[in-house]
């Protein structure tokens, strides 16, 4: 068994287990397809993580793929339809649901980090929902107030395509991520409510102009649950130092994305990362901001990620790597679990009780 409880800020499963896909995986079953189920997070020290549900247009078009020299740029649909949106996130969360009422205890949803503790205490997977991408939402945030009842404490208002809430940053290497606007006015309100209500507002997929939209209005810790250092790759998803010291100055929480992709110098879509490479980039972001504000974001099931961790099962390759970079047990832990549990207590405690 792994020497080090893990808390994940960031999966894509639930688009891919069996109760959302007739033909999707059991995840109470190991598999060797994807990155995340049961026992290969128990294999790899994981006990709990933010579980994304997202919306896709309801014709998936060809990723429109630009290559440049030394880069590229992904264009995706303009908009998703707001009831198409709605019937994905309805049907995901209802998925993931069933899947933690067949686990017999295994599992368990959490919406605080009292029951964040409790299950991990009680060794039970403690699932906390997210929502990536705000498409399924309207003007009215009716439906946000009918989530966060049925659990959301999390929500990225964009993912990477515009919406009524914004401007998400297109994926594109190597480029600024001031790419566009930022938040609209509706937008502006969609993060005063969140506020209001305790849910996280994760900034991963929202352009540059955008953060700082959030920056000057939210009243909470700046949180982004799976990005890495511009400073080290370009990429339009990652962050500027300018950017990492507004997380720091707010005592917020940067998660540490696996998207090779993203961590690599070059940008380039290759497994054949080194975990050197991978601590090294991490380090970079303590110096940065600070032990107590850098976590792991995985995007487990959503990306390309190292083949020396391949899947949740390999996490602890990563903190032997992490550990051969001079990281020692407390830093580890903070990284691995505790940083997350800081920043949610402190934007969760302003959630009303009724």
């Amino acid at each position: 068994m792994a020497e080090i409880d893990v808390f994940d800020g960031h999966n894509d499963a639930v688009q891919f287990i069996a109760e959302y896909k007739s033909a999707g995986r059991d995840f109470l079953v190991r598999s060797e397809s994807g990155h995340l189920d049961l026992p290969r997070a128990r294999e790899g020290g994981l006990v709990g993580g933010l579980f994304a549900l997202h919306a896709g247009p309801e014709q998936q078009p060809e990723n429109d793929l630009i290559i440049r020299e030394n880069g590229y740029e992904v264009i995706y649909a303009e908009t998703v339809d707001p009831l198409h949106a709605r019937r994905q996130i309805d049907a995901q969360r209802l998925a993931l649901e069933r899947l933690i009422r067949r686990s017999g205890g295994r599992m368990r949803m959490a919406v605080d980090v009292d029951e964040i503790a409790a299950a991990r205490a009680e060794a039970a997977f403690a699932v906390v929902l997210h929502m990536e991408g705000a498409e399924a939402l309207d003007g009215e945030f009716d439906y946000l107030y009918a989530l966060h009842a049925a659990g959301l404490r999390s929500l990225g208002p964009v993912w990477s395509r515009p919406n009524i809430f914004g401007y998400g940053v297109p994926f594109a290497y190597p480029r600024s991520p001031d790419t566009g606007p930022g938040l609209t006015e509706i937008g502006k309100d969609l993060i005063r409510t969140c506020n209001r209500l305790g849910i996280m507002i994760d900034l991963a997929h929202l352009n540059e102009r955008g953060f700082w939209d959030v920056a000057a209005l939210s009243h909470t810790p700046l949180v982004v649950t799976h990005a890495c250092a511009h400073a080290i790759c370009p990429s339009t998803r990652n962050l500027t130092d300018r950017q990492l010291d507004a997380i720091r100055d707010s005592d917020g929480v940067i998660g540490f994305n696996f998207s090779v992709n993203d961590v690599r110098a070059d940008g380039d879509l290759n497994d054949d990362t080194p975990l050197e490479a991978v601590a090294r980039h991490i380090e970079y972001l303590v110096n940065r901001v600070g032990e107590d504000r850098v976590a792991l974001g995985s995007d487990f099931d959503g990306a390309v990620i190292p083949r020396a961790i391949k899947d949740a099962s390999g996490l602890p390759h990563l903190f032997e790597a992490m550990r051969n970079s001079g990281f020692d047990t407390q830093s580890l832990s903070k990284f691995a679990f505790d940083n997350w549990l800081r920043v949610f207590a402190l934007t969760w405690k302003n959630s009303p009780s009724s």
